[in-house]
């Protein structure tokens, strides 16, 4: 690995990162907390405050995944600097769309976890406000208690989600990085390129398009992540 970082410094090549596409699921995934107020009429006047449900954050706008890049141009004759869409990589790859499916199944694992929890705790809730008059001290006094305990595990699990999605997204990026930065070596070594940018970050306004090596990397990286053909026997 050393070896390859070395050269990726010598050409220039700049280090790709997940792009937004891949790693946008904060919208979906992190999760928040709401307190919606109790119904008029459902509170008794001097009873205790029941706490209200936690419920997921509500989906925000998420970034677009990149659109697939174009028929690639002719490349210019004696280029030195090339360029790629790491985010079109990202989207449109093998590995980036196995690394979004891996990310997704967990979000949507967290998110159904979370709604049994709140589920429970609304149940809860209802039996308190709906039986408060019939129930003796003793029982109404467990149940608002079991009612708070619901809530702090509920933070605690949000809290875990979160950072158990952190992780995975650190862990595939690391990944998604390591298998795509001798993609880019080998392609840019094969061009004689001195540099080879990731025109999203680049800062340029314009650029040949036939300078743009997305699709090219894009193959080859497909071509490098396909499962090995069973052998015959």
């Amino acid at each position: 690995m050393s070896a390859l970082k070395a050269k990726l410094k010598k050409l220039k090549i700049t280090t790709p990162v997940l792009s937004a596409a891949l790693l946008a699921f904060a919208a979906g995934s992190a999760f928040a907390q709401t307190a919606p107020a109790p119904a008029p009429g459902t509170q008794k006047p001097g009873a205790p405050t029941t706490p209200a449900p936690m419920t997921p954050a509500a989906p925000t706008a998420q970034t677009p995944p990149a659109p697939a890049p174009g028929p690639p141009k002719p490349f210019p004759e004696g280029a030195k600097i090339a360029y790629v869409n790491v985010q079109a990589i990202a989207s449109n790859s093998v590995e980036g769309k196995a690394a979004t499916a891996k990310l997704d199944e967990l979000r949507k694992k967290k998110s159904t976890e979370l709604g049994e929890k709140n589920k429970a705790l609304q149940a809860a809730q209802t039996k308190l406000q709906q039986g408060g008059s019939v129930l003796n001290d003793a029982a109404r006094g467990a149940l608002e208690k079991d009612i708070e305990k619901m809530n702090r595990d509920i933070q605690f699990f949000q809290q875990d989600a979160n950072t158990e999605l952190q992780e995975m997204q650190n862990q595939l990026q690391s990944e998604f990085q390591e298998k795509l930065n001798p993609v880019l070596e080998q392609v840019a070594t094969e061009k004689g390129l001195h540099m080879l940018i990731d025109i999203a970050n680049s800062g340029a306004v314009w650029a040949n398009s036939g300078l743009d090596l997305t699709a090219e990397v894009i193959r080859r990286f497909d071509a490098t992540s396909k499962p090995a053909a069973p052998v015959k026997k």
